[in-house]
């Protein structure tokens, strides 16, 4: 007995020298100390930020605009719980209408104050928000089991898929989505996303273009919580969160003759529960939570490319339950949200000290 004990206790001890040693690697070095990538730029917390209590409620998303104002989605009064979904995904409180006060938030990224809002009595259980360059929202509810375009300033969807409150897994129907991505060809790409776990592409008018995977695809998801592409290497990132790892298929915006055709995979033993992923440039900025009691919740930026995690980061104060992140189009600001405690963080992206 007492043998058996000190085995199990030389074989834990082995595995959190692992995940330390495998923290603390420099990802962008090869076994010859060449860099496989130039050292990425490095977030560093905005402190202070905001500046005043913005009383939010479950934070789920969170975008940035063409004026380079983050958006966030919260929840209000509502929560997530064990009670709000039946076994066949039926949102079990829709009796009580949809939220009242609003849930989508401009904030002034200088000081975090609100500068607008919107969304009161539209939404049930917020989950995605995506801004596309012509600040165009693109919204999920899970509760809802709809995703949705605004135009800026208008109440009215000028694109709704799924059908409200039926979950399904036809082609007319979503089931929890989670995220979205739009191309700059305005082309479309859904997270669907707890129960499917599969991704629908759409054209701009909302026809239904391809489903990722296809079956003919050796590519298996596990709750795709979270979309990001990029265009100049044809990707779409997916953060597949039950399986641990970030994904990348070809997106199928241009042809891709001579190319790489399969879907690279970024997998490491630290990386845990990948929640959301933003890209810049040719790299991937993503956030995971909580896996278990050896990983540390954090920040990791990923080369798709070499498949390898580059550089890990997280406030001084940490992270709990960071849930999307975003990153503005200028590339030197970063936003993280994060449910319980329901807040924003505001990242400077610096570059890397030499």
């Amino acid at each position: 007995m007492k043998r058996e004990y000190v085995i199990a206790s030389c074989t834990l001890s082995f595995f959190i020298l692992l995940i330390i040693v495998l923290s603390a690697t420099d990802w962008g070095t090869g076994q010859s100390g060449e860099s496989i990538v130039e050292k990425p730029a490095v977030p560093q917390a905005v402190k202070n930020w905001p500046a005043e209590d913005l009383k939010l409620g479950q934070v789920t998303a969170v975008s940035v605009n063409s004026a380079l104002q983050p958006v966030i989605f919260h929840r209000a009064d509502r929560e997530w719980d064990r009670n709000t979904f039946n076994m066949s995904h039926h949102y079990l409180h829709s009796n009580l209408g949809p939220i009242a006060d609003h849930t989508v938030l401009t904030l002034d990224p200088s000081n975090g104050k609100v500068l607008e809002k919107w969304g009161a009595n539209a939404f049930y259980m917020p989950h995605g928000l995506t801004i596309d360059r012509h600040d165009n929202y693109f919204l999920t509810d899970v509760g809802m089991h709809q995703a949705f375009k605004f135009k800026r300033g208008q109440n009215i969807p000028t694109l709704v898929f799924g059908e409200l409150f039926v979950p399904g897994s036809d082609h007319g129907h979503l089931c929890k989505p989670t995220s979205i991505a739009v191309a700059s060809t305005g082309e479309i790409f859904i997270a669907d996303g707890y129960c499917n776990s599969r991704i629908l592409k759409y054209n701009a008018a909302g026809g239904l273009l391809r489903v990722i995977p296809s079956p003919s695809e050796f590519l298996s998801l596990q709750v795709p919580h979270s979309l990001a592409l990029i265009e100049s290497t044809d990707r779409l990132c997916i953060a597949d969160r039950e399986n641990m790892r970030v994904v990348c298929p070809r997106a199928g915006l241009y042809s891709v003759k001579g190319r790489k055709e399969s879907e690279l995979t970024i997998q490491q033993p630290d990386m845990g529960r990948l929640f959301a992923v933003a890209a810049k440039g040719k790299l991937i900025y993503a956030v995971n939570g909580f896996t278990n009691q050896m990983l540390p919740v954090q920040g990791l930026t990923i080369d798709p490319e070499s498949e390898t995690v580059i550089d890990h980061w997280s406030p001084e104060a940490g992270f709990s339950n960071p849930h999307d992140i975003a990153i503005s189009a200028t590339g030197e600001t970063l936003y993280v949200a994060e449910i319980g405690p329901n807040k924003i963080w505001k990242f400077d992206l610096v570059p890397p000290k030499k």
